[in-house]
């Protein structure tokens, strides 16, 4: 009978250390794992934090302070009156007429915006001509025309339309200038040393050159647009959060006007976090 003999390792014997590589993983992992929680509150974790302590001060105040919903709402009070609204169904048509006012009018103001600041950046002829109707045109309260408006296009929504484009095209069309402008001489000179053709140039130097300011105009429309659409629908409208606000206000249902505020200031504040977004992708060297 044969007797296997098994060499056991002695008691105190030193355990394998782990490869290299395997330190480096778990190294990383560790890293990743302490770094998470900074990445998200960089990441927007203040913006969070700062809605909601803001949303329960707003609700103590109103509810404990003033204690009144005549002469300021709680945010509770005004999302139970959206619930209500929603189930109504008004709410969402009202949101849907807005849009459309908003993202017609945004959507044309953006294009001609950018072609005008391009042919302004372009001709410096096209510029002493269009720079003065620019300048008193910006200048304008765009908004108190709105009744003309209304008097030359009805109370449909291209009276509306017609404001958000006036008050987000020149923002648009000046920053695109602006950008055009800055675009290094140069460089310029350097490409067409190279035989690069005026396409080549525009579309390789001046564009890239010029998408922050153009983004930068476009941020700055989304506000003016939003203020357009509200202000023009409380001169007279048939639907819109505007119509909402101004009923609301009439009959001083404070939970039914805040409504319509908040989802305009929600509106705003997704709308320019996807351009914040789109802005890192398209120009990942510059900086917030």
């Amino acid at each position: 009978m044969k007797t296997q003999i098994v060499n056991a390792a002695p008691a105190d014997a030193t355990p394998a250390k782990p490869a290299p590589a395997e330190q480096s993983e778990a190294a990383a992992k560790a890293v990743a794992a302490s770094t998470g929680g900074i990445d998200w509150w960089r990441n927007g974790g203040i913006g969070v934090v700062s809605v909601v302590s803001g949303l329960v001060l707003w609700e103590v105040v109103s509810r404990f302070l003033v204690a009144n919903p005549l002469f300021l709402a709680a945010p509770s009070q005004i999302f139970f009156a959206m619930v209500q609204l929603a189930k109504s169904g008004r709410l969402g048509h009202d949101i849907g007429v807005s849009t459309v006012e908003f993202l017609l009018g945004y959507g044309i103001a953006s294009l001609l915006g950018i072609v005008l600041g391009l042919v302004m950046a372009s001709s410096e002829r096209a510029k002493q001509a269009l720079q003065p109707w620019v300048s008193g045109l910006y200048a304008t309260p765009t908004i108190a025309l709105g009744p003309l408006f209304i008097v030359w296009m009805g109370i449909g929504i291209w009276s509306k339309v017609v404001v958000v484009i006036l008050l987000v095209i020149f923002p648009v069309a000046i920053n695109t200038e602006a950008g055009l402008r800055t675009t290094s001489e140069r460089l310029v000179e350097t490409l067409r040393c190279f035989g690069a053709t005026r396409k080549q140039i525009f579309f390789k130097l001046s564009l890239p050159s010029a998408t922050p300011f153009i983004l930068a105009g476009l941020k700055l429309g989304i506000g003016r647009g939003l203020i357009g659409v509200v202000v023009a629908e409380l001169f007279g409208s048939r639907a819109g959060l505007g119509l909402l606000i101004s009923e609301s206000a009439d009959s001083f249902n404070m939970p039914n006007l805040f409504v319509g505020v908040l989802i305009f200031a929600i509106a705003g504040i997704a709308i320019i976090a996807g351009f914040s977004k789109l802005e890192r992708k398209l120009v990942p060297w510059t900086k917030e």
